[in-house]
């Protein structure tokens, strides 16, 4: 290629690139215009910003949140005295396109929350702003980010004011609580209201894991601990309450359940029973050890995170990993299971010698139960914070799932038969 072609060549490239940059310069600039009518693009190209702007890197333990839960008090108790906001009751399903005299009142009742800008006006068309703002609202309350007006999304709007006051006060004494206690450099938090687990280290979020926590009639406990050890394959040990309420009663309709799930009997001298050998009608369970062996339909699939717990409950991976799916995630005997685990394990042994990711992928493979004790200190505490701050003007709420806050109202989900729990069950749900 001559000297003359290349030049001309790179003078084309240039101006095409220009001309790329003109187009896009012209694009913000529309985007950004000031003025934009009823459906507003500029809303629309930041929606999805304003949404993920209620997320924080701040953990939920952190001093901070103390202040930020404060002043939302402070402002929640003038949002009462100026009456709270009102009730809104469409009589179709409001979303994005939608017009009806309620989403006027859905507007006010945004514009009250801090959720929609004032300027966004009276309207009765659900419109962009609106969108953006249902939105926000959602991920305040960890729903669904769809922008429509479901059951869920409904019901926490038409909280009142004066009972999500309450919400801040009682959480606010629990935060004050739990922050009279030092907290380790790194340390683990699992809120159970809103089904997550937080690892921290340095006063920073460094992973969050959406979890699923104890089904009502097994909660799960507040605790305050220490990780010991990490297993990789576990065997998952049955606890008593499972083998009379649950497995003793498959075994007398299925007597091949327990071969079928690689659960093994195990005696007090360490030898295996045959199930065959076991009268399973008798009056009382058989005083057995019920052991399954790791694999992928182990009960805890892959990791269990050990703590020393009066309650004996722990954290660990899952085979059914569609659960982590559902909005309400209250389905276990009171343990913890921990979605894309394996990070944490990464995380939690990043000072552990000898454990990369690559190492403990390998060590999965094997399917050899493999206990790995912690280099360093990591807290663990389980939580129940169902209103919090952790960024100015930014309150979150979460169903109050086991009706400890004190007004069954908050307790939002609870009607859904989230006791109905079948299928696979786990640490604590047995397989079919």
């Amino acid at each position: 290629m001559s000297r003359r072609a290349l030049l001309q060549g790179a003078a084309v490239a240039a101006a095409a690139i220009a001309g790329q940059a003109a187009a896009q310069t012209a694009i913000d600039e529309v985007i950004t215009a000031p003025r934009r009518g009823n459906w507003d693009d500029q809303f629309d190209a930041k929606a999805s910003r304003t949404v993920a702007g209620v997320t924080s890197n701040t953990p939920m333990l952190s001093p901070n949140n103390f202040i930020y839960i404060q002043q939302a008090i402070t402002d929640y108790q003038t949002i009462v005295a100026n009456g709270g906001w009102p009730q809104v009751n469409p009589s179709i399903k409001l979303k994005i396109g939608a017009n009806d005299p309620s989403v006027q009142q859905l507007r006010q009742r945004l514009m009250i929350s801090g959720d929609l800008p004032r300027s966004a006006g009276m309207s009765s068309s659900f419109d962009s702003y609106v969108d953006g703002a249902v939105k926000r609202f959602q991920a305040r309350h960890g729903l669904p980010e769809d922008g429509v007006l479901g059951e869920f999304t409904l019901k926490a709007l038409n909280v009142s004011a004066d009972t999500r006051l309450m919400q801040l006060n009682v959480n606010q004494q629990r935060l004050q609580a739990m922050m009279s206690k030092p907290l380790e450099n790194r340390y683990i938090v699992v809120n159970i209201p809103a089904a997550y687990v937080e690892a921290v280290e340095g006063d920073r979020v460094a992973l969050r894991n959406t979890a699923i926590v104890g089904r009502i009639s097994r909660p799960s406990p507040t605790l305050d601990s220490k990780v010991s050890d990490v297993i990789l394959n576990p065997y998952w040990t049955s606890p008593r309450s499972i083998v009379e309420k649950d497995i003793v009663p498959m075994m007398q309709k299925d007597p091949t359940y327990l071969k079928r799930n690689s659960i093994r009997l195990i005696d007090g001298n360490g030898q295996e029973v045959a199930p065959e050998t076991i009268d399973w009608f008798a009056p009382k369970a058989p005083n057995l050890m019920f052991r399954q062996d790791p694999g992928k339909i182990n009960a805890m699939s892959s990791t269990k995170i050990n703590f020393p717990s009066p309650d004996g409950v722990y954290m660990h991976d899952t085979p059914t990993q569609g659960l982590f799916n559902k909005l309400m995630r209250f389905e276990s005997s009171g343990c913890v299971r921990v979605q894309n685990v394996r990070d944490l394990v990464v995380w939690l042994l990043k000072n552990t010698p000898g454990w990369s990711r690559q190492e403990i992928e390998r060590v999965i493979a094997t399917r050899v139960n493999t206990p790995i004790p912690l280099a360093d200190e990591i807290g663990v505490h389980w939580v129940y914070i169902s209103a919090w701050s952790a960024k100015d003007n930014i309150v979150q709420f979460r169903d109050d799932i086991y009706e400890l806050d004190g007004n069954a109202q908050l307790a939002l989900q609870t009607n859904i038969g989230v006791e109905q729990v079948g299928g696979s069950v786990e640490e604590d749900i047995l397989p079919q």
